[in-house]
């Protein structure tokens, strides 16, 4: 048999700090996920995490792998000047570098970036209008979710300043005409922030086909439920083991620990 691209990449563990080695095993996990649930674009789209002690690098995906292919030694060491800082045998996609260094630049509180370009989330990104909060998840990104204007592929520098502004202080994105964005202050929160926008944009889409009268909700139950969800969001800053975390990397290493390697 051929050999794979976990065979051909020699593993880092050991040759590389504890905690950046259980950061790449994560962000190898959250790229395993993304295509467990079919949201990966083959090689495209890309998602970082910060280099533990080291806010001024990050690590991000071998351009040329498939996600499901991405393990914690393949992916690839870079600075905020686009430097890569370790041998690889695999390019960091233009595009992937400015949207995620980016964000990780303009917010020092930020950990990790997650870009997908799902069905769902290209389908809401290219319709008029904003996500609608009419049911509970949607109820998360009430006034929290930022919109920026598609000004082609994003491998212009010159653009940097205009993601980090529409940004803002929240912590989720539409790339209108493009797909979604997240962050957070570590990868579980990145993926889970993920996970539910992604579910927000696919309810919105069965929403609209259905063609039935949505029932709104008043401006005071929106507010109440968005303060709940932020008071639970700040208790478990640091992960929460209902988040589904754990479970998530348990059925991960049950059915393929490649990505440990």
């Amino acid at each position: 048999m051929p050999a794979t691209a976990v065979d051909t990449v020699p593993s880092l563990k050991g040759k590389v700090p504890d905690d950046e080695w259980e950061a790449r095993v994560e962000l190898a996990a959250f790229y395993r996920l993304v295509a467990k649930h079919k949201w990966d674009d083959l090689v495209g789209t890309h998602i970082s995490a910060r280099v533990p002690g080291h806010p001024d690098q990050f690590l991000i995906n071998p351009y040329g792998l498939l996600f499901d292919e991405i393990t914690a030694s393949s992916l690839v060491k870079v600075d905020m000047d686009g430097n890569v800082l370790q041998d690889s045998a695999y390019p960091v996609n233009a595009a992937g570098f400015t949207i995620h260094s980016s964000v990780l630049k303009g917010r020092d509180d930020i950990v990790s970036v997650a870009h997908t370009h799902t069905v769902a989330g290209m389908a809401l990104s290219a319709v008029e209008g904003t996500l609608r909060p009419v049911h509970q998840k949607a109820l998360r990104f009430y006034n929290a979710l930022s919109y920026h204007a598609y000004e082609g592929i994003a491998d212009d520098p010159d653009e940097c300043a205009r993601l980090q502004r529409d940004l803002g202080e929240n912590d989720a994105m539409v790339l209108e005409n493009h797909g979604l964005l997240t962050c957070g202050r570590n990868i579980r929160s990145t993926w889970a922030l993920l996970y539910n926008l992604e579910k927000c944009c696919q309810v919105q889409i069965a929403l609209e086909a259905s063609g039935g009268e949505v029932v709104e909700l008043s401006n005071d139950i929106k507010e109440s439920t968005y303060a709940l969800f932020q008071r639970s969001l700040k208790s478990n800053s640091t992960g929460s083991k209902l988040d589904g975390w754990e479970s998530s990397l348990r059925l991960l290493a049950k059915e393929d620990p490649s990505f440990m390697h």
